[in-house]
């Protein structure tokens, strides 16, 4: 384990630091910029380093296909990391891509996304595969977010998961094409991003 100057603690790749109160917005607002990743859950922080120029190129190919898909056609805004999402009290996230639809807008704030949005994107990266998997997934369910794309590079699949009666049901598992579930007609071939 590593000491931060902050006083955070941190492993070599991911952890979660150790802290006898819960964070809230206005301690993650105070961390100073050190290139890493500050995301809060129920009030946990969890740090994990910038991401290798692999996951960037992943998840740039996928933004770029859901930019042409989504927001060239009017249908909808995608943004890309680092965006904070504040998902409730003692919860911030930074997912690597966000899909809105239109009736969603209002959650777009000046500096944050407050609120819950309509499908989020995590690629994995071999510092955050378990987290992203857990954690972060537990507590997108618990949110309500309708979609999740669990995007893994290394095995060129997408796990894709989708709100079904207030939980997400089996992923449906993607190799060669993903159709959104939340937008129909947007299907993205695979073939592009790997």
């Amino acid at each position: 384990m590593l000491r931060c100057s902050n006083g955070t603690t941190t492993m070599t790749a991911m952890a979660e630091t150790r802290r006898p109160r819960r964070w809230t917005y206005a301690d993650y607002c105070g961390i100073p910029a050190d290139r890493n990743r500050h995301e809060l859950i129920d009030g946990r922080h969890y740090v994990n380093p910038a991401p290798s120029p692999y996951h960037q190129a992943v998840s740039g190919l996928l933004l770029f296909e859901l930019m042409l898909r989504v927001q060239k056609k009017g249908i909808g805004r995608v943004f890309v990391a680092p965006i904070d999402v504040h998902l409730g009290r003692g919860t911030l996230v930074q997912p690597d891509l966000v899909v809105l639809r239109p009736r969603n807008g209002s959650i777009v704030g000046g500096k944050k996304l407050t609120g819950v949005p309509d499908l989020l994107v995590e690629v994995l990266s071999p510092s955050t595969r378990r987290y992203d998997r857990t954690q972060k997934r537990r507590r997108y369910e618990r949110a309500g977010v309708r979609e999740l794309w669990l995007v893994d590079p290394e095995s060129r699949r997408i796990d894709q998961l989708v709100m079904r009666g207030g939980r997400y049901g089996q992923p449906i598992l993607c190799t060669d094409r993903i159709r959104m579930r939340i937008l129909r007609g947007i299907e993205i071939d695979l073939a592009q991003i790997w």
